[in-house]
């Protein structure tokens, strides 16, 4: 009963806002009244919209020479081998100490954005090679234990051989945090292989004696 009367109401309601429209519009072709005008034509300039503000009419203008966008610090160095290796020399990670927050943020990074080739493990054995894509080196190879973290951040920030560049969508923080992350990978696969029983020799065939001679 009550839901019958609820929509009785909401009905009648829905054909006045009707009727108060048709009304307030006589003509089809004349568009309704802008109660919210500033929502079409904004006070502001859009981005390539005219603007006789400035020399060429553009609205768009090149940045000031010297000026640094807001969370886009510049790294200085060049896209090559070299420069990837004054990286490793002169950057260091902010994330020394272990965090729980940056581990986690770490692992959030590398799960969206580096697993899909790397695997879940750093191994190289992603998805994205497992269907035709040149695998990447393994995390866990001793070139990769060895590198230096500046080098990890260098090639996260300008790409190396089949990998493209990723400052783009990461920002510096979360760079440092994936590093970290892979870091942590490296650790336990070395604390695993330590970890591990040692191979036992196979038993000596009987009757046999050192040098071959039976």
């Amino acid at each position: 009963m009550l839901r019958g009367i609820i929509n009785g109401i909401l009905l009648i309601a829905l054909l006045a806002s009707l009727g108060a429209v048709w009304s307030l519009r006589p003509d089809p072709a004349r568009p309704n009244h802008e109660i919210f005008p500033e929502m079409v034509r904004t006070q502001r300039y859009n981005a390539f919209a005219a603007n006789p503000n400035f020399a060429d009419g553009k609205t768009l203008q090149v940045p000031v020479a010297g000026t640094i966008a807001r969370g886009q610090l510049p790294l200085h160095y060049a896209a090559t081998p070299a420069e990837a290796l004054r990286a490793a020399e002169e950057l260091k990670t902010p994330y020394g100490a272990p965090d729980a927050a940056v581990q986690a943020r770490g692992a959030f990074v590398f799960t969206n954005f580096c697993q899909v080739c790397h695997g879940s493990a750093g191994r190289g054995d992603g998805p994205v090679p497992m269907r035709g894509y040149p695998a990447p080196p393994s995390l866990l190879a001793e070139h990769a234990l060895k590198m230096k973290d500046g080098q990890m951040f260098h090639i996260l920030s300008y790409g190396q051989n089949n990998m493209p560049s990723y400052a783009g969508q990461l920002s510096r923080e979360d760079r440092w945090k994936a590093i970290t992350y892979v870091r942590g990978l490296q650790a336990k696969a070395l604390k695993e292989v330590a970890s591990a029983p040692a191979a036992v020799p196979a038993p000596k065939a009987a009757g046999t004696v050192p040098g071959g001679a039976s």
